[in-house]
């Protein structure tokens, strides 16, 4: 389901027609909604980067929400996973710039003085040397407002129709037994898509086993 034919779809079940600024803020909300409920795949990124001898501070990319996991590479191409710690763990066990070595930790430090929106994390001990960094990290997909397409509605358009519907309803006014019926609804399809994406995206027959239903 594109971006068009989710408008259609929510205005034909709403019997309502929406202005584009309004239609494109219900959209976000419910996309924001379900992204945040759902850990997905296509809601992590990669990016590789180079650590700054005697630099304790690693700056973020602009679209970075949360950490997913860290890691140092050395010139053999080793990784070495970092643990995510505290801010004052760091500062208490590293109190000083001249404790370097390969960083074992890291904490969301917060923004940077130059750039307020963008946050950097502290690591601990300092690089001793300039080291490769590999950030997983979970950030906001482009909005099907946007791009026109996504992967959500691609591939779980019924958990985006009825986020969206939840929105649209709300947005009407509507009766409270309405809203409580939509947002059922979304519950509803909100569990399948955790069942894929929590569930079945996070495992194998191999470890886990398939999935069997008691016979009574």
């Amino acid at each position: 389901m594109n971006y068009t034919q989710l408008r259609t779809a929510v205005q034909d079940y709403c019997e309502n027609t929406f202005t584009d600024t309004d239609f494109s803020t219900m959209t976000k909300l419910a996309e924001q909604k379900i992204y945040n409920s759902v850990q997905l795949p296509s809601l992590r990124k990669n990016v590789t980067g180079s650590l700054t001898s005697a630099n304790k501070y690693l700056a973020l990319p602009d679209d970075f929400l949360s950490v997913f996991s860290l890691a140092v590479v050395d010139a053999l191409g080793a990784y070495s996973f970092l643990l995510n710690k505290d801010v004052n763990f760091i500062r208490e066990a590293y109190p000083t710039p001249t404790d370097t070595g390969t960083p074992k930790y890291y904490a969301v430090f917060g923004p940077d003085s130059a750039t307020l929106q963008e946050l950097t994390l502290i690591l601990g001990p300092t690089p001793s040397s300039g080291l490769v960094a590999e950030l997983h990290y979970f950030y906001y997909p482009v909005s099907i407002v946007t791009a026109g397409t996504s992967w959500l509605g691609d591939n779980f358009d019924s958990a985006l129709f009825n986020a969206v519907m939840v929105e649209a309803i709300r947005f009407m006014k509507g009766e409270p037994d309405m809203v409580a019926m939509y947002d059922a609804q979304y519950q509803q399809s909100l569990v399948l898509l955790k069942n894929l994406g929590d569930g079945k995206l996070r495992q194998d027959a191999y470890r886990s086993g398939q999935v069997r239903t008691k016979v009574l």
